[in-house]
């Protein structure tokens, strides 16, 4: 049985940072390109980043560049997203989802972690 459980959001301050992780089982994750989505409230589902299968190429959406960073451990089956400068836009549920191997969309999801930005 595929499963993906985030961990590690929680209530910040802004400019506050925070570790979120992601891990997967009942699959072989290393195979697989992984992306972190996100959804603020009363909002549509937004792409946050992707990591290719083997972590060589990360790929993020232009507000959150140089703020968070994407990452994988293969033999440990965890995908990491270190989100630093934390903003109140930034607050949303943060799932992670795995890619179908033969189209774009995502074909595994998490049941997603909250995380809130606010003084």
């Amino acid at each position: 049985q595929v499963q993906l459980v985030e961990s590690g959001g929680g209530l910040v301050q802004p400019g506050e940072s925070l570790r979120l992780s992601c891990a997967a089982s009942g699959f072989t994750p290393r195979l697989y390109y992984m992306s972190w989505v996100r959804q603020a409230p009363g909002k549509g589902l937004e792409w946050v980043s992707g990591i290719v299968d083997d972590g060589s190429d990360t790929y993020y959406r232009d507000s959150v560049k140089g703020r968070f960073t994407i990452s994988r451990d293969n033999a440990k089956d965890t995908l990491y997203l270190q989100m630093n400068s934390l903003r109140r836009k930034d607050t949303s549920m943060y799932y992670c989802a795995r890619r179908s191997v033969d189209s774009w969309s995502y074909d595994a999801w998490g049941q997603g972690t909250q995380v809130t930005v606010s003084s």
